[in-house]
């Protein structure tokens, strides 16, 4: 009987940083999940950069008929694609221009997610001991913190803002990456290219950064794309709840005026339905291309 073969051990040669690069750009060609994911993203995008030419008016702005009277809860038509709100406010632009905010979010919080947990997850699994434990211990505090409620305790201390739901995602978020990341270099530092570097006389942050780093590069992005769902759904019920953001429109936003307007029971389902799709579209998007990342960092996926 054949011997089976073993999977070929990763090296500095097979993961350089180009390599890696080339693969996340090739990734969604080649995966069903990734592709749609990618998709889903590019349409979002296009519809936030175009926001001012596909809803030109403010979303915010009061809204009257050609009679001069408030149009508040005009039922969807050629004038109002979506209708309008019980404030007479054009739901087609707020769920237009909502797509901003929620871009907003989840990709700042997505890039300090990858950046703190990447490289504290470097540093910790690399240099290990005490280091390693303050990391580590750190990186528990903060995940032993219930999420909502520390986000909600955040934004009403330093204020209802965007970028402050952003830092509260984003303190609670790296610490899933960092322990992962962790893990990961514990294997590589001890791999032969890494000793080999050592011996040529490479200092130990041009191991860390050089030798190591673009090894973990595809799970650093696998996380970044969950935080972009985690972050939005976070954002949408922090808004919901009325901790908002009150002088931007969000998806969240709209959904808390249609629950506080009773829209459900007046049967004014285009006022919460769209923005409700939107947040699943965007967040499933985000765990479709982490699905399809995954198989960048772990090839033997691909043999399932």
């Amino acid at each position: 009987m054949a011997e089976r073969a073993e999977p070929a051990i990763p090296t500095r040669s097979s993961w350089s940083l180009l390599g890696v690069l080339r693969r996340i750009v090739a990734m969604p060609l080649h995966d069903p999940f990734a592709f749609t994911g990618l998709v889903i993203y590019v349409l979002f995008a296009l519809v936030a950069l175009f926001a001012d030419q596909l809803a030109p008016a403010d979303p915010l702005e009061i809204l009257f008929t050609k009679t001069g009277k408030l149009a508040a809860n005009v039922a969807p038509g050629a004038e109002f694609l979506l209708g309008t709100t019980n404030l007479g406010r054009d739901i087609y632009g707020e769920l237009v221009h909502g797509t901003r905010s929620a871009l907003a979010v989840g990709l700042s919080a997505a890039i300090i997610v990858a950046i703190v947990g990447t490289v504290v997850g470097l540093v910790a699994g690399y240099f290990g001991g005490t280091t390693d434990a303050i990391l580590m211990r750190i990186a528990d505090m903060a995940l032993s913190l219930p999420f909502l409620p520390f986000v909600i305790v955040l934004t009403g201390f330093l204020g209802a803002s965007t970028s402050n739901i952003v830092l509260a995602v984003a303190l609670l978020l790296w610490p899933n990456s960092a322990r992962v990341i962790r893990s990961q270099v514990l294997t590589l530092r001890e791999r032969a290219y890494v000793e080999a570097a050592r011996v040529t006389g490479a200092s130990q942050w041009r191991i860390l950064f050089v030798h190591i780093a673009p090894n973990i590069l595809p799970l650093s992005f696998v996380y970044a794309a969950i935080a972009i769902g985690w972050a939005i759904i976070t954002e949408a019920s922090v808004s919901f709840l009325g901790f908002g953001d009150s002088t931007s429109v969000s998806w969240g936003m709209m959904l808390q005026d249609a629950f506080s307007s009773q829209a459900l029971s007046r049967g004014q389902y285009a006022w919460f339905v769209p923005p409700g799709l939107c947040i699943i579209l965007v967040v499933v998007a985000g765990f479709f291309i982490s699905r399809g990342y995954e198989e960048v960092f772990m090839p033997r996926l691909r043999g399932r």
